[in-house]
């Protein structure tokens, strides 16, 4: 039995995908007079690109809709055997491959040839290929042609997290989809319906708060919510303690003062306490940010807890900027930030009363 919100929530037809920009893409798409013969999902971790491949395969080889030449819409039934394997992951003509762990030519090599046997249970054979930009130029070059030109009963649904790394030539043989990063509104949405679904009472200001700390991932809020529901107490003081995230007056007040050692002392009990040191160092720059647009009078806001100048806020941006650019290089997420902040400190005169 599936317990993993992320996974006993994921959406099963085309209506139920969170996010909004690709769900009208693909949703067109079904509803066209031709089927495109490859895909290529571009897009962050975690914002429905394989639960949409899934969706697309289990509609084109449903038994009960347009596809199969019953009524006229193009969703998945969700009932019928076809789509009941697809959802195991047990129909012989939907075939998963991760490129991470397949990227040679011999892998691509095994996969074309497949792709000359006609559908053996369904209407067509779906080739879903997760991150794709990590096949080889062999492979690439192997699976061209195939892409080119495949079978009329075989489609290819790629996904990628990096455009960049697949060739053109590829690219330019599918239908692209941009899967962008996902919306606050839109991960509210979904946490609301995983919400009512597992009967859990909590805040709107709640969902709020993990629709921004969840790194703009599905995934990641879903698995932020299940942990908290464990709590049993999801209120918003609750919610912020446990994503790691504490009120930086304290922070902003060290700095402002140059005062070292309370700095020390407040990322310390922060680290301690459990706090994530990349989402506070998300925190500071948008924070920055929005200060930066109120000095320049573009925020539309009228005041700003912060209280640095000009020349601090940028020098602050920088140093922070480039700290965040050096965690995955540090056994510890802490240390490039307190290197930053330390050095700001010393390089940055305080302001005068």
């Amino acid at each position: 039995m599936i317990h993993m919100y992320y996974l006993k929530y994921r959406p099963h037809t085309v209506a139920e995908l969170d996010n909004t920009a690709p769900r009208e893409t693909i949703s067109q798409i079904l509803k066209g007079k031709t089927l495109p013969h490859a895909f290529l999902f571009v897009g962050h971790k975690g914002t429905g690109k394989t639960s949409t491949a899934r969706i697309v395969a289990k509609a084109v080889n449903c038994l009960n809709n347009a596809f199969a030449k019953k009524g006229t819409t193009i969703e998945p039934c969700n009932t019928c055997d076809h789509c009941k394997a697809i959802d195991k992951s047990s129909f012989s003509d939907v075939v998963e491959m991760d490129a991470a762990s397949n990227r040679g030519i011999n892998e691509v090599k095994e996969l074309i040839k497949e792709t000359s046997l006609l559908p053996m249970a369904g209407k067509y054979r779906i080739y879903i290929i997760d991150e794709v930009h990590m096949i080889t130029n062999d492979g690439f070059n192997a699976l061209l042609k195939t892409i080119e030109e495949p079978p009329e009963t075989v489609i290819f649904i790629l996904a990628t997290t990096n455009l960049e790394k697949v060739p053109k030539t590829i690219q330019s043989r599918c239908v692209l989809v941009q899967f962008g990063k996902a919306k606050e509104d839109e991960i509210v949405h979904m946490l609301s319906r995983i919400a009512t679904a597992e009967k859990l009472i909590i805040p709107k200001e709640s969902l709020e708060i993990i629709s921004t700390h969840c790194d703009q991932s599905f995934r990641d809020a879903a698995k932020i919510l299940e942990e908290l529901s464990l709590s049993g107490n999801m209120s918003p003081e609750v919610v912020l303690t446990k994503i790691g995230i504490r009120s930086k007056v304290q922070l902003y007040e060290s700095i402002r003062e140059r005062n070292k050692e309370k700095l020390l002392s407040w990322l310390n009990t922060f680290t301690q306490e459990g706090g994530s040191c990349p989402l506070l160092m998300e925190e500071i720059l948008s924070d920055l940010q929005r200060h930066l647009l109120f000095i320049h009078k573009l925020s539309g806001t009228t005041n700003s807890p912060l209280t640095f100048s000009l020349k601090e806020t940028i020098q602050l941006m920088k140093q922070v900027n480039d700290a965040y650019g050096l965690i995955k290089l540090s056994p510890f997420p802490v240390i490039p930030l307190e290197v930053a902040l330390l050095e700001y400190c010393d390089t940055i005169k305080p302001l005068t009363s």
